[in-house]
């Protein structure tokens, strides 16, 4: 390959990257080779001596799950797989994925656990990533392709979210050892329905769901630290400016129990109210959490907020969890909430303290009663049967939310969960299938540093891949944004605590 190729993307490489890069190619480089890496051309050097670069296959399989999809259309030549060249063991790509998953909490706990298993407390306190963690427990023999145990265990004291993710990898067939796998009762469970009618009749088997990125996806902004850093730090006028620590407001809504017309309870959306809290938390900003409220109660809560002073806020975020219909949600006594009516509190003239600065609606709720159609992605498997069983606990906040923004309600942003008129899908056990895939893009992006429209493109492409009982669900972001939002990592006192804790 060619050298000023590599080099090329070496240059936008970071050293997060090319240590997860590393921890992929473990499987085909020694671990004495891989310790004398310091950045991407020592790891290229170490892959042509291997013969590992003869076409493009194995460095665009990297890239590819490092989600640097930006950097695929610099290679050149066959990308084709052949016998000769080695693919990246699925094995390694769920390692990595939970990588991506573990905030520095687990972190902390992960380690605290490893040294429960006869780890040296001086080597677990080298690990400064989840990534230096399983590669430790590989070296101390503790995990492997055939052993999963000991990092389940560990993992169910964190976050059952991670738990999921390695009971998937199992389920889908890539590990045939006599591991114990996960109780029903920490795997994820769906059904589908509609508040308002019985589920629809389920087919015996569910297409397989596909995961992972392709080429194609919208830009990185990481290449271009000049703008990184004036979007975090100083004025820029391509970039919203963030200098205050809370960051803001981000009001969570979240409607569980419903006492007016036919709409049922929502279960499963404590689980979203979660992940907002901690995520939200973690990007800087003072999450505030309301829940159950009636339709005038909305209205009451977002017209207070509104008449507060943001002159110490640079962004407003409102999150509704709630079901909904064509241009609205519901309060929990059945009545509606028009989008207009949850946005004008906050408008230049409403509240002239927030004029210029971005304000984020994120709406969990259906846009009408359709269900989406989409072609298989590939034909039925075996293991497809346990998708279904588990899919029978997906539910629908039925309501369409599509609204218009007018040109006036300058820098709003309404990130809703499904196109208009059409279902969105919430589980009763790990959440809604848009809020969770938000809540990690967004953490996503804070490391990579990816501006906000880029996270929700993700948001779009993942939440798209989906089949949900041969039923399909894409998200819709509509914007009056003016300029580019960037939402980085910032410990706050709220997170130090739950550290501490």
């Amino acid at each position: 390959m060619d050298l000023t190729i590599l080099a090329s993307i070496d240059d936008d490489l970071d050293s997060s990257e090319v240590a997860a890069l590393c921890f992929l190619c473990r499987d085909v480089l020694s671990k004495k080779g891989l310790k004398k890496v310091k950045d991407g051309k020592d790891l290229f050097k170490q892959l042509d001596e291997k013969d590992l670069l003869s076409n493009s296959c194995f460095l665009y399989q990297l890239l590819r799950i490092i989600k640097r999809e930006d950097l695929l259309s610099r290679l050149q030549g066959d990308v084709t797989q052949t016998d000769s060249i080695p693919i990246v063991t699925d094995y390694r790509e769920m390692l990595y994925n939970l990588y991506e998953d573990v905030i520095e909490k687990n972190l902390k706990k992960m380690k605290y656990l490893l040294g429960d298993n006869g780890v040296g407390r001086g080597q677990i306190e080298l690990c400064t990533t989840a990534l230096d963690v399983f590669s430790l427990m590989e070296d101390s023999g503790l995990l492997s392709r055939q052993r999963l145990d000991k990092l389940q265990e560990i993992l169910k004291e964190c976050d059952s979210q991670l738990v999921n993710t390695v009971q998937k990898y199992i389920n889908a067939g890539g590990y045939a050892s006599q591991t114990p796998s996960i109780g029903p009762q920490d795997s994820p469970s769906f059904s589908m329905g509609n508040p308002r009618e019985a589920p629809p009749a389920v087919s015996p088997s569910v297409p397989c769901m596909t995961r992972y990125s392709e080429p194609g996806a919208a830009q990185s902004l990481v290449s271009d630290s000049d703008l990184i850093v004036a979007a975090t730090s100083v004025l820029h006028p391509d970039f919203y400016t963030l200098r205050n620590n809370p960051r803001g407001t981000c009001l969570v809504i979240n409607n569980e129990h419903f006492t007016g017309g036919d709409l049922r309870n929502r279960r499963g959306t404590r689980v979203d109210e979660e992940s907002l809290r901690q995520v939200f938390g973690k990007l800087g900003f003072q999450v505030v959490v309301h829940s159950d409220l009636t339709a005038d109660a909305i209205r009451r809560v977002l017209e207070d907020l509104g008449k507060k002073s943001f002159y110490k806020a640079d962004v407003l975020v409102v999150c509704v969890l709630s079901h909904g219909e064509n241009e609205c949600v519901f309060g929990t006594d059945g009545k509606k909430v028009s989008l207009r009516d949850l946005r004008m509190p906050f408008t230049s003239a409403g509240a002239p303290t927030l004029a210029g600065k971005p304000k984020l609606f994120f709406i969990q709720a259906c846009q009408g009663s359709t269900y989406q159609k989409g072609a298989l992605p590939c034909p039925p498997r075996p293991q497809d049967e346990e998708a279904r069983r588990t899919s029978m606990s997906l539910e629908v906040d039925a309501g369409a939310l599509p609204a218009e923004l007018v040109a006036e309600e300058a820098d709003f942003l309404m990130g809703m969960a499904t196109v208009e008129e059409c279902i969105s899908f919430r589980n009763i056990s790990t959440g809604s299938i848009y809020i969770q895939e938000l809540c990690k893009q967004l953490l996503v992006s804070a490391k990579r540093k990816d501006d906000l429209l880029t996270t929700l493109t993700r948001v779009n492409r993942e939440v798209s891949k989906g089949d949900y009982l041969r039923h399909k669900q894409m998200p819709q972001p509509k914007y009056t944004l003016t300029k580019k939002l960037v939402l980085t990592e910032m410990e706050t006192e709220t997170e130090m605590e739950m550290l501490k804790n």
